[in-house]
């Protein structure tokens, strides 16, 4: 560092070196405020600054500086009332143009209507983005219903009806990875959590053309589906229905199961997709 500080005029920095500190420093800042932004997307209820800080890793001061910036951007918003920070309008505006992006969404509403009303249960549609289900859009149902993951949420590949639809696709090889990078977390006591039992259910998958969450992201939640394709025969995205065992009972599992692997089939043709020759 130069040792000549009486100079008024400062000195130019070497060429690209003030720039990859700034750089480096505006990379930080952007990724922590993203961090923040991700926290208060995981609860409705909203973080105090204090609780931010803890689960973000940040000091209380860096949070409330960042929080100022995205306030006045609309990405996020404060209530004074009681004293929470939430998501903001701008986040959700955002966040929409992933769902406007895959033009299918509002192609698929007539299909989740129609799989709602066959089946009397909560009706949704997802993708995968980054090993993980995001939840694009529901049909909720009119009777009684516990939604587990939100629209907009995310949840485990190998948790979900969904995600194992999905992942019967898959090559051996790449459900292996999946499996390495997140784990197999026991969230119920009917959770999958051994590989090889996995691999015998991805099989049983294939062979019924539709995937059955039995209560292992949740108790007393049952969730059946199917793969929507592309025009390559690959997962474009997965169609479900979930419900309440009392309602989704064993009996009527394989009634289900067929109506939405039906159903997946209709938004497939829709799409201009095509369905693999093994299905």
């Amino acid at each position: 560092m130069k040792k000549d500080v009486i100079r008024r005029k400062p000195l130019e920095p070497k060429s690209g070196e003030a720039d990859h500190d700034s750089r480096d420093g505006g990379v930080q800042s952007v990724d922590r405020a993203l961090s923040i932004i991700e926290t208060l997307a995981e609860d409705d209820e909203g973080y105090r600054l204090s609780d931010l800080a803890v689960r973000t890793g940040l000091s209380a001061s860096t949070v409330h500086r960042l929080l100022a910036t995205l306030e006045s951007r609309r990405f996020v918003q404060f209530d004074r009332a009681e004293s929470k920070w939430h998501v903001g309008v701008r986040s959700f505006t955002v966040g929409a143009s992933f769902a406007r992006r895959r033009n299918f969404s509002a192609q698929a509403i007539p299909y989740l209507r129609k799989l709602r009303d066959l089946t009397r249960e909560t009706a949704n549609l997802a993708v995968v983005d980054d090993e993980f289900i995001i939840v694009l859009t529901r049909m909720e149902s009119r009777e009684i219903m516990r939604s587990l993951t939100q629209v907009g949420g995310r949840v485990a590949m190998v948790t979900s009806g969904v995600g194992k639809a999905v992942l019967a696709t898959y090559s051996d090889e790449d459900v292996g990875a999946v499996i390495r990078h997140h784990g197999m977390p026991r969230l119920t006591e009917k959770s999958i959590v051994r590989p090889s039992d996995l691999f015998k259910e991805l099989e049983k998958i294939r062979k019924q053309g539709y995937a059955l969450d039995d209560e292992e992201a949740c108790m007393g939640l049952r969730c059946i589906a199917a793969v929507v394709y592309n025009d390559c025969a690959e997962p474009l995205a997965a169609i479900s229905v979930s419900g309440m065992t009392s309602r989704m009972t064993d009996d009527r599992l394989p009634e289900i199961g067929q109506i939405v692997r039906e159903v997946a089939g209709e938004l497939t043709v829709a799409l201009g997709g095509v369905m693999p020759a093994s299905r």
